[in-house]
């Protein structure tokens, strides 16, 4: 559970950094944010520093909300 919050919250670290502070939850959609490649690049960057793991692009893309992308990031670092 502590795994899951740690994600959740470098996440929105990043999203805050990037697109400013917003009233951001899990169920919050990427598409309502205007999110851009380069706004993904630079949150999985972030993620796979902080994590060491690596994510696919195009898999963490398709995530359509931000508790979507937590749950995908924490299966990957489950192995």
């Amino acid at each position: 559970m502590e795994e899951r919050t740690n994600v959740y919250e470098k996440i929105v670290e990043r999203l805050t950094a990037m697109l400013g502070a917003k009233d951001y939850t899990e169920a919050t959609a990427f598409a309502d944010l205007g999110m851009k490649s380069v706004n993904y690049s630079s949150m999985i960057n972030v993620l796979e520093d902080e994590f060491d793991v690596e994510i696919p692009f195009m898999d963490f893309r398709r995530k359509a909300t931000i508790g979507e992308a937590v749950d995908f990031v924490c299966n990957l670092i489950d192995g």
